[in-house]
Parts: C-alpha cells; structure tokens; sequence
C-alpha cells in the first residue's frame, strides 16, 4: 500500500512561510527519490506516494536564511535539517512539518 506525504516550512524568525528552501527526499540507504523546493506557501506540491519504509527529508536551512539576508556565522549552526521517519505498512497519509529559525528547529508528524 502507498503513502502520500506532504511537508510544510515555516521560517518561525520571520513569522511566514519559507519560500525556496531546497529540499530532498531520499530512501534511508541514500536513493534520491525526489528533490524540489518550496513555494511561496512553504509547501512542496508534487512531492510522490512511497511505499512503508524508511525516508529522510533534508532541507537546505543555511541558504534559505542567508537568501532572506540573515547573517549567518561561517559555518552556520544549522546547515541542513535531516529528518529520518518510518512509513507503516497500512499507509495513509504523512505530514512532516519544519519550523525551523537560524538556530533551531522542531518538527512533528502533521494531520
């Protein structure tokens, strides 16, 4: 059974949603399944079903502040957000957020 998934980023220094952060989706072995970057909602449209297993999300923080002209110190705290998560068998659908600030971040599974 396949799983939908969706991700959500918000720039919780600002108060918006981050526009343009690159993002990747990979398996856990490191198999690019498809990269892209937010639009001006945050969000990934098109981002693919994928089946029960494991995944990692990166998203490229460190670019993203310093295109929005955040001075960041070399090298930044936080470069990229990596989130490993794990895909049930029974599928359904899978929200992982990002609220992310230059030196901090949280994440969750979303609805």
């Amino acid at each position: 059974m396949s799983a939908t998934l969706s991700t959500h980023v918000l720039d919780t220094a600002h108060g918006r949603p981050a526009a343009g952060v690159a993002v990747t989706l990979a398996t856990v072995a490191g198999e690019v399944i498809w990269s892209g970057a937010t639009d001006g909602d945050g969000r990934c449209p098109g981002m693919p079903g994928i089946a029960a297993g494991g995944y990692r999300l990166t998203f490229a923080v460190a670019a993203y502040f310093r295109g929005a002209g955040v001075v960041l110190p070399d090298p930044p705290f936080i470069d990229r957000v990596a989130i490993d998560f794990g895909v049930a068998a029974d599928g359904g659908h899978y929200h992982v957020p990002l609220l992310v600030a230059p030196f901090g971040y949280s994440t969750y599974r979303g609805s």
